[in-house]
């Protein structure tokens, strides 16, 4: 085929869906106007997946995975989809969610922004907006990464509910995501979250100064089994640890942070009167 484009796989993320989507198709001798027929799209969307010119969407993956049976398989395309949608953190975000739907207790932190598992369908919004505006996601693909966190907070409605301790730093209360309605939404729903039954709610107020351990996002998971598995993120990667050397000083570290941080009675008049423009 003369105007047949070759990709890496390797290159990128979206590369190598594209790659797998032409692999497939072409293992079961099927033409790109055979898959579009199948998945209820047009051949030149198929070819723009397939070249990596054309993000796809949950839509996309869904469709072909029922095209080429794969649905409730290990191998979905609605699977490579999510880590793809999470970008620079497949490398752990993904494997941790699995762990997160299962651990009987789940510790966080957070600097700047209120954690996923806390967030309002309206705060989650505003933070997509904003990678719409900078151009980094398109409004489908940010409508999707709502849909799909709200798929992640609804993996801890379970019959037993684990026990969620949160640590937020000062910064997360004080940093306005989609103006002052949404904000005082999101408060509010932190106050309704610490008045949960399984829930501890504290903030680390700034004048913990250098006593603060952490200085970005940590996430640790107690399983079944009691063992711990810890989520780091930097700027542009996502790192999931289950070596107990690895693993042990962070948990060392998260007690210190409770320890240091105001009380949950204390963080919720923090709170109230961040609400209220009194602090």
């Amino acid at each position: 085929m003369v105007n047949r484009k070759e990709l890496d796989p390797e290159s990128s993320l979206q590369a190598a869906f594209g790659a797998r989507v032409r692999s497939v198709r072409e293992s079961r001798g099927w033409r790109q106007e055979d898959l579009a027929a199948a998945m209820g799209v047009t051949s030149g969307h198929i070819s723009g997946v397939e070249t990596a010119r054309k993000m796809p969407s949950l839509r996309f993956a869904k469709a072909a995975d029922v095209a080429f049976g794969l649905t409730g398989t290990e191998a979905t395309f609605e699977r490579q989809w999510r880590e793809m949608s999470y970008g620079s953190l497949v490398e752990g975000f993904p494997e941790y969610l699995g762990f997160e739907r299962r651990a009987e207790e789940v510790r966080l932190f957070e600097v700047g922004l209120i954690p996923g598992p806390l967030q309002t369908r309206e705060y989650a919004t505003a933070i997509e907006a904003g990678h719409v505006r900078r151009g980094s996601l398109t409004v489908e693909q940010a409508a999707e990464r709502v849909g799909f966190l709200i798929e992640r907070q609804n993996g801890f409605a379970r019959d037993l509910p684990p026990l969620v301790f949160v640590v937020l730093d000062e910064s997360c209360i004080r940093r306005t995501i989609g103006g002052p309605d949404v904000m005082d939404g999101q408060l509010a729903h932190l106050l309704d979250f610490a008045d949960q039954p399984n829930t501890s709610l504290q903030i680390a107020p700034y004048t913990m100064g250098e006593q603060r351990p952490f200085n970005r996002m940590v996430n640790l998971l107690t399983l079944a089994d009691r063992s711990v598995i810890a989520y780091l993120e930097s700027q542009t990667q996502g790192y999931l640890e289950r070596e107990l050397t690895s693993v042990r000083p962070l948990v060392r570290s998260y007690h210190q942070l409770q320890t240091g941080a105001l009380s949950q009675a204390e963080s919720v008049t923090m709170i109230n009167q961040v609400r209220k423009g009194t602090s």
